[in-house]
């Protein structure tokens, strides 16, 4: 007695808050109105309540419906027992007491609204009943399976005047999001690639050459790793770009070729095209112009060409009808006598910077031994020295006076300045006397003083 008092204490207690606040009573609580499942997987919707159950009795539903606004009923019950609709009793599982549901293995189908709705009745509360309801809304997604792509038109296009449109579809999946790649480079929005919403179709107008390659896309959704699909080719039809004309043969100086008389002689005209341009070759001359050959490979001997100035390449593309053309002079000479006249003028080059480089070395070499040898004092002496100069073995004293023949110079020494002095008076004498001395001349000119004082020495 005093329990159920305490109950109905409780509940009027509730009650009264809830009225004077002005906001719903919380008998039941769900943590989430929006539930997202998984195909094939569980899903569990709890449902707390906030009340004893063993004061009260219940009485409830749940319900679906469909996002088309089909709804059923999937389970009756109370406190004793539960009724189950047929098509989910395997698939659904009521909780009691606390009125949760599981549904096993989601189906696409069990997408939608659910709904709760409660009565609750306490006991010894006159018969009153409180209602309670919640909704949530439950989501099922569907991973993705490999994705399709599809061309329109399937046929190649031509540049600059077809559009193409890229469609992407996956059979099963919710919640796709596509991405395109090109040869495996993500594709952006510009100026001539345009997307739907969800990237599903892309559309490429107008078409250019750079748009050809291998095209594949990726789907991908919260549930599940993004699939690609297949590569599919892009064959754009496009050309004739970067026209030229080469030759193995002769020498090529711009759009010049020179070939030796009588040669056989090969050109070949190539551009970027698709698909393979048509070539013509053209001789030019004063009367006129003419076809000389088709194909891409000209032969013909230059004797046979020496008539003509100018020649050109035109190549034509039969899809795109576009043509570009290459123009170039032939000059019929002898490639050995140019050689050897171009000889000469880089052995000149070469020899002028030779001779001066052996100038310049040469005038290094004279300023070095100028100021290092002193050559006037070298040669005056080369000049004053006898023609014959014989080698004698070293003597102490004067044994000969001839042999002392010769021209000899006084030097200065510190301490010695009278003999100094006199030494060079005697020199000064004997350099400004004309003709040639002989040795008693110079032992003549030698200054007393110094004889005698190297005797008393």
């Amino acid at each position: 007695m005093e329990a159920a008092g305490r109950t109905m204490l409780c509940f009027l207690s509730f009650l009264l808050l809830a009225l004077l606040t002005g906001t719903r009573s919380q008998f039941i609580y769900i943590p989430s109105s929006v539930y997202h499942g998984v195909e094939g997987k569980p899903l569990d919707v709890l449902v707390e309540t906030r009340f004893p159950l063993g004061e009260a009795e219940i009485q409830g539903t749940w319900s679906h419906a469909s996002p088309s606004g089909v709804r059923s009923t999937l389970v009756t019950f109370n406190k004793e027992s539960l009724i189950t609709d047929m098509s989910y009793r395997e698939r659904l599982i009521f909780r009691e007491p606390n009125v949760s549901l599981t549904i096993w293995s989601l189906r696409p189908d069990d997408e939608g609204d659910y709904q709760l709705k409660l009565n609750i009745e306490f006991h010894n509360n006159t018969g009153q009943v409180i209602r309670e309801e919640r909704t949530v809304h439950v989501t099922v997604d569907v991973p993705v399976s490999v994705p399709v792509i599809e061309k329109s038109p399937s046929q190649p296009v031509v540049e600059d005047t077809s559009n193409v449109t890229w469609t992407c579809t996956v059979h099963r999946g919710t919640r796709v999001h596509f991405q395109w790649l090109r040869d495996d480079v993500a594709l952006t929005p510009s100026e001539r690639h345009h997307f739907s919403g969800d990237n599903a179709t892309l559309s490429i107008s107008p078409v250019r050459k750079e748009d050809r390659g291998r095209y594949r896309c990726l789907a991908s959704n919260p549930v599940s790793r993004g699939r690609y699909s297949t590569a599919k080719e892009l064959t754009v039809y496009y050309g004739p770009y970067n026209l030229e004309v080469n030759s193995g043969q002769g020498l090529q100086t711009g759009k010049v070729f020179t070939i030796n008389p009588g040669e056989l002689v090969f050109f070949e005209c190539r551009a970027d095209s698709n698909p393979p341009n048509s070539y013509v070759w053209i001789s030019k001359s004063r009367n006129g112009s003419s076809v000389i050959m088709e194909g891409p490979r000209l032969e013909v001997l230059s004797y046979q060409l020496a008539q003509a100035e100018e020649y050109l390449c035109r190549a034509f593309n039969n899809v795109t009808q576009k043509q570009d053309e290459a123009q170039f002079t032939l000059v019929v000479a002898s490639l050995e006598t140019e050689k050897h006249t171009q000889k000469p003028n880089s052995s000149s080059v070469l020899a002028a910077v030779i001779v001066g480089s052996l100038f310049v070395i040469g005038c290094m070499l004279l300023l070095f031994i100028r100021r290092t040898c002193h050559p006037k004092r070298v040669l005056m002496s080369i000049y004053n020295r006898p023609l014959c100069e014989h080698k004698r073995p070293h003597r102490s004293g004067h044994e000969d006076a001839t042999e002392d023949f010769g021209i000899y110079e006084f030097v200065s020494i510190p301490g010695k300045m009278e003999s100094a002095q006199a030494s060079c008076r005697s020199l000064a004498r004997l350099e400004s006397a004309e003709g040639t001395h002989t040795i008693y001349d110079v032992i003549r000119h030698v200054p007393e003083m110094s004889c005698h004082s190297r005797l008393q020495s």
